[in-house]
């Protein structure tokens, strides 16, 4: 049985739990419309199949471009 990814673990991929949670709901809204799980089981709740993604590296975050001023 896979256990679940550590906090500490994941805060390697992500700077910021904040950035983690919403990241982690992002892609559980993707899995539970019907998107392909690509780490962890089918039998995962999809919040824990997301944070697996993430952990094995398979999603990653980036942060978003800048604005200019005056656009």
């Amino acid at each position: 049985m896979e256990e679940k990814p550590t906090l500490e673990g994941l805060t390697e991929k992500v700077p910021s739990k904040y950035t983690l949670v919403i990241l982690a709901a992002k892609r559980a809204r993707e899995i539970t419309a019907g998107s392909r799980i690509m780490a962890g089981s089918i039998h995962d709740k999809p919040v824990i199949s997301s944070l697996k993604e993430i952990a094995a590296g398979k999603i990653r975050w980036q942060p978003a471009e800048k604005k200019k001023e005056g656009s």
